[in-house]
């Protein structure tokens, strides 16, 4: 048992949580932005569409996949704080380039911008992961990680619905789209500014050149501690099914329930919500522990939405429970291995784990993409049978988990129903 956490959040989180949430709806509402006209274009076949979806987003995976550790390295070497406030500067200028390229209605230029948020996002991500734990204590960490995956996903939800509105509203008028975006872009780096200061964790760390070597030693190195292993490995499959879900999801409901994209951005909000209710749930459920019996039932819950969103003939309002219901289990699934990644490394080597674990899940968010093409493409498989591929993704993971720790859902529902009988004997006693 941890201590008792204090009841105050420290000075600066609210503001990294502003700059994450920012950073979530400019990504999602610039990659939608582009998407959503190509997907409603009538001159293009199904294929074309399944193509430029999943080419989308390679080209925002592609940078993690060969950044990752150089993110990592800064996040070390340098202030988490500094790093950041360089990184959402820099979106100002990326937006501004996709202003141009929304402007000539080239879309070359537009992944290309797509593509630069993703090495934006490359450099913010293990600095934003990497300071929770230096200005948290141990025992606020999962609440904090379920505040920063509920704004994360809250940002998702109406970047999307951005992405959607701007794409029917400002159609061939684009750049006023991207100026609006470089604008929001201005907001998060002032808001960056207010994260609080950390000093360096090694500030005398060399940059590793060979970029397969770094990751092999990081990974090397995690291995040593099994629930660290564990938990990069879960941190990957999450994001395999999180992403083939939301390339299906778009697909699925252009071409299956001919949806125009404002339309299709409540699918999308129905299955982020559902992500950021469950991290939030997580992270009241985990007090002051890391609750690794979250694991197994929100793996269980995904594959239940997963079975159910494949169903022959099912109709939107079920379609948009069943996403909910996806991401819940996805929420729970998520926190507790979050928090195992921040809290279970030496301070020196967080940023380095980070990257690791960030190379690794975009790996899974790459091999999502292309599995969309080879699912629905050689496979000849429907977008609901897809959904089955993911809620049996879940499923194995869940067993997995359950057979490694196997006590650890046994325990938690002991500590619920101890907390829950302690609860009635206060009411009782007052």
């Amino acid at each position: 048992m941890l201590d008792q956490p204090p009841r105050k959040w420290p000075r600066g989180f609210w503001s990294l949580m502003f700059t994450q949430f920012q950073g979530a709806f400019s990504d999602n509402a610039l990659r939608w932005l582009v998407i959503f006209p190509v997907l409603a274009n009538v001159t293009l076949t199904d294929s074309q569409k399944d193509d430029f979806a999943s080419h989308a987003s390679l080209m925002f995976a592609i940078p993690f996949l060969l950044f990752s550790t150089i993110g990592g390295w800064m996040a070390d070497r340098f202030s988490k704080r500094s790093v950041m406030q360089s990184v959402k500067l820099g979106e100002i200028g990326i937006m501004l380039f996709a202003t141009y390229a929304l402007a000539m209605e080239n879309q070359l230029l537009q992944l290309a911008a797509i593509c630069l948020m993703g090495v934006h996002s490359t450099f913010f991500a293990p600095a934003k992961y990497g300071i929770m734990p230096e200005v948290l204590p141990v025992a606020k960490l999962s609440s904090g990680n379920g505040i920063l995956e509920l704004l994360t996903f809250l940002g998702i939800i109406l970047g999307t619905f951005a992405g959607g509105w701007l794409a029917e509203t400002l159609e061939h008028r684009e750049m006023w789209s991207g100026l609006l975006l470089a604008m929001i872009a201005v907001f998060g780096y002032f808001s960056s500014r207010g994260i609080a200061a950390v000093p360096a964790a090694d500030p005398q760390k060399k940059l590793q050149v060979n970029l397969f070597r770094e990751i092999y030693q990081n990974l090397r190195m995690m291995k040593e501690d099994r629930d660290l292993w564990r938990a990069n490995w879960g941190h990957a499959a999450f994001f395999f099914i999180a992403t083939l879900v939301q390339i299906n999801l778009a697909l699925f409901a252009q071409k299956v329930f001919h949806l125009r994209p404002t339309e299709q951005a409540w699918l999308q909000a129905a299955l982020s919500m559902g992500i950021g209710l469950g991290s939030i749930t997580a992270g009241k459920l985990s007090r002051d522990r890391i609750e690794y019996g979250l694991i197994p039932c929100g793996a269980v819950l995904m594959a239940i939405a997963g079975a159910m969103l494949g169903w022959p003939g099912i109709t939107n309002g079920l379609f948009a429970t069943g996403l909910g219901l996806l991401g819940f289990g996805g929420g729970l699934f998520i926190v507790p291995i979050i928090s195992v990644l921040q809290h279970r490394p030496a301070a020196h080597r967080k940023g380095a784990v980070q990257g690791a674990a960030s190379w690794l899940s975009w790996v899974g968010i790459a091999a999502a993409a292309i599995s969309q093409q080879l699912l629905s493409g050689v496979a000849h498989l429907s977008y609901g049978q897809i959904f089955w591929v993911c809620g049996a993704a879940a499923g194995l993971g869940g067993i997995y988990v359950n057979w490694s720790r196997p006590y650890a859902l046994p325990e938690m529902i002991k500590r619920l129903r101890s907390t829950h009988d302690s609860a009635e004997k206060m009411e009782k006693n007052h």
